[in-house]
C-alpha cells in the first residue's frame, strides 16, 4: 500500500467522477464482530450445497456470511424516505400498489359484509421500488402499464447511451445493477457498488433437535386411529406434530449414513465457528461509473457526480448487521478503512471520506434531477409516484419470451 494518503474534497470527488485518468475503484474494508462471545454465526443456506464454503489451497476454510446480491437488497431501501418533501429525498419514492383492500372505517365498511356495497375510501396496498429484488426490471415494474412506459423509454434510451432518463426514474438501478432481462432491450449494467462479507477460517458446527408430542400420552386405541389414517392420507403424523419427530439431518441429495455412522454432509447445520475475522468488502466501480453517459457533457458529468454521491451514500451506510437468525453483526471501532485504487501502482489510503460527506454530495448531485421527477400531487401521500399493478399484464408477461429465458436455454 501507498504511503501517501488522500483529503477528500468535494473538486476530488469530481476529479473521481469524470476524470478519465482517476482511480479504477474506491475499496472499503471493514471488520465486523459477532455479537456472540462464542464467535459462532449462521451463514445463509443453499439448496443442495448447505453453507457456501470454500476450502484454499493451505487448508482456510472461508465462508459466505452475505452474498452480492443480498448486500445490494439490504442497501437499497435505505434510500427509502419518510418524508413527503421531494427536496428531502436522495431519489424518486416511486411505489406500485399491488392491490385493494377495505379500509374498515367508512359506512360501507361498516355495515354488514352481505350489504354488497363496495368500500368508499380503498387502501392501496404498495410496494416501493426500491423493494424489488430486480429494480427497473423487475416482473411488478412490466405488470404496471404507466410506470412501464417510463421505463421502458429509460431502457431504450440507456440502450442508446443515454442514462439521463433512467437516472430521472431509478438511479438505483444502475448503482446496484440492473438488467432488462423481462423487457425490450436486454439492456444489462453492471453495479457501481458491490459488497460481500466473508468470514475467514471457519469450523462447520451441525445441530441436533428433538420434538416431543402428545405421542405417549395417546392410548393404544387413539394411536392406532392416528396410523391408519396416516396411512390412508398418506401424510407423516410428526409432520403435523402429532408424533414425536427428531431434527438431525436436512433434505439433501447425500445420504444420511456413510460405512454406519453419521453423514455430516446431510446433518443439520448448526452454523460455523469463526476463528479468523469476518469482514465486509465494499468496492466502488469507478471505470463503470465513468461509462454512463448522457445526451450531452453537462448531462453526463451530472449523472457520474450524482451517482457518485448516490454509491458513496450506499458505501458508508450503517446498515442493520442482524442478516438472519443467529447472525448478528456490529461494526468493530475503527475498522474501517478506504483506499483509493489507481490504474497502476499501489492504493493509496483515504481518510477522511465520511457517511455525511457522501450525503453531501449525493443531495448535491440530486438537485440536477430533481425538475424531472414524476411529478407529486399535494392531496395525499406520493399520489403522482403510485403506479398500479395490472394483474392482465402480468399474465402476458408469463406467455412472453425473454433475454432471461433465452439465457437460461442456452445454458442448459
Amino acid at each position: 500500500m501507498s504511503n501517501d494518503t488522500h483529503q477528500v474534497t468535494e473538486a476530488l470527488l469530481n476529479d473521481w467522477a469524470t476524470k478519465a485518468d482517476g482511480p479504477v475503484a474506491l475499496r472499503l474494508k471493514q471488520r465486523l464482530l459477532s455479537v456472540e462471545e462464542s464467535g459462532i454465526v449462521f451463514p445463509p443456506t443453499y439448496a443442495d450445497i448447505g453453507y457456501n464454503i470454500d476450502t484454499l489451497s493451505d487448508g482456510t476454510r472461508v465462508a459466505t456470511i452475505d452474498s452480492v446480491g443480498s448486500q445490494a437488497n439490504r442497501l437499497e431501501p435505505f434510500f427509502t424516505s419518510s418524508s413527503q418533501k421531494p427536496e428531502d429525498w436522495l431519489v424518486p419514492q416511486i411505489e406500485i400498489a399491488i392491490r385493494r383492500e377495505p379500509c374498515g372505517e367508512c359506512e360501507a365498511c361498516k355495515k354488514n359484509a352481505e350489504s354488497g356495497e363496495a368500500c368508499q375510501r380503498p387502501r392501496p396496498v404498495t410496494r416501493s421500488l426500491l423493494d424489488l429484488a430486480h429494480r427497473a426490471a423487475d416482473a411488478v415494474v412490466q405488470s404496471s402499464p404507466e410506470l412501464l412506459k417510463l421505463i421502458e423509454v429509460a431502457f431504450k434510451r440507456l440502450q442508446q447511451g443515454n442514462a439521463w432518463p433512467l437516472c430521472t426514474i431509478a438511479p438505483t438501478s444502475l448503482v446496484f445493477g440492473v438488467w432488462d432481462s423481462r423487457g425490450d432491450t436486454g439492456e444489462k449494467r453492471p453495479r457501481l457498488v458491490r459488497s460481500i462479507i466473508r468470514a475467514w477460517d471457519v469450523e462447520p458446527l451441525h445441530a441436533a433437535a428433538q420434538f416431543n408430542s402428545v405421542w405417549k400420552l395417546l392410548d393404544e386405541r387413539q394411536q392406532e386411529e392416528l396410523k391408519k389414517e396416516e396411512q390412508a392420507t398418506k401424510t407423516d403424523l410428526s409432520v403435523k406434530g402429532l408424533n414425536d419427530a427428531p431434527a438431525t439431518f436436512r433434505k439433501t441429495k447425500s445420504p444420511q449414513y456413510r460405512d454406519g455412522s453419521p453423514n455430516a454432509e446431510a446433518r443439520v447445520l448448526g452454523g460455523v465457528l469463526v476463528n479468523g475475522r469476518i469482514e465486509r468488502y465494499v468496492t466502488v466501480n469507478l471505470v463503470a461509473l465513468r461509462g454512463l453517459r448522457g445526451a450531452n457533457e453537462k448531462q453526463t458529468d451530472a449523472i457520474r457526480r450524482y451517482l457518485l454521491g448516490l454509491s458513496l451514500v450506499a458505501a458508508t451506510a450503517d446498515i442493520e448487521l442482524f442478516l438472519r437468525e443467529g447472525c448478528l453483526l456490529r461494526y468493530a471501532e475503527d475498522g474501517d478503512q478506504w483506499f483509493a485504487v489507481p490504474r497502476r501502482g499501489e492504493p493509496t489510503q483515504i481518510k477522511n471520506l465520511t457517511a455525511e460527506m457522501a450525503l453531501t454530495y449525493a443531495e448535491t448531485g440530486a438537485t440536477h434531477f430533481r425538475p424531472e421527477w414524476p411529478k407529486v400531487s399535494d392531496e395525499e401521500r406520493f399520489p403522482g409516484l403510485v403506479f398500479e399493478f395490472n394483474v392482465a399484464e402480468a399474465k402476458k408477461l408469463l406467455a412472453k419470451k425473454t433475454a432471461e429465458d433465452e439465457s437460461a436455454q442456452a445454458a442448459g
